[in-house]
């Protein structure tokens, strides 16, 4: 059984480096190596390009916090600076 796989095996080999060297010495098979091989350089440079989104996601996701936390009013920096209106800022006595 095991020569049985080997032999199989050896056949398979031996088909697709026939497969292989037909590819190879067909008309335009240049062209197209050199067209996946350009193809592969663009995929190459666009993965290196999408890995830092994650980065500026990550940082976006930061500063979005800290701006609704700087948007929001504190409840101690209203009631304060009401206190200090209140004082300040009071009404005219009516004669």
């Amino acid at each position: 059984m095991a020569d049985r796989n080997k032999d199989l095996l050896g056949r398979l080999a031996d088909l697709s480096e026939e497969a292989v060297q037909r590819l190879a010495d067909a008309p335009g098979a240049d062209r197209a190596l050199q067209a996946l091989k350009g193809l592969a350089d663009k995929v190459d440079e666009l993965q290196r390009r999408t890995r830092g989104f994650e980065e500026l996601e990550r940082r976006l996701s930061t500063l979005e916090k800290r701006v609704d936390a700087l948007a929001k009013p504190s409840r101690g920096a209203a009631s304060g600076a009401r206190a200090r209106t209140a004082k300040s800022g009071s009404a005219p006595k009516k004669a």
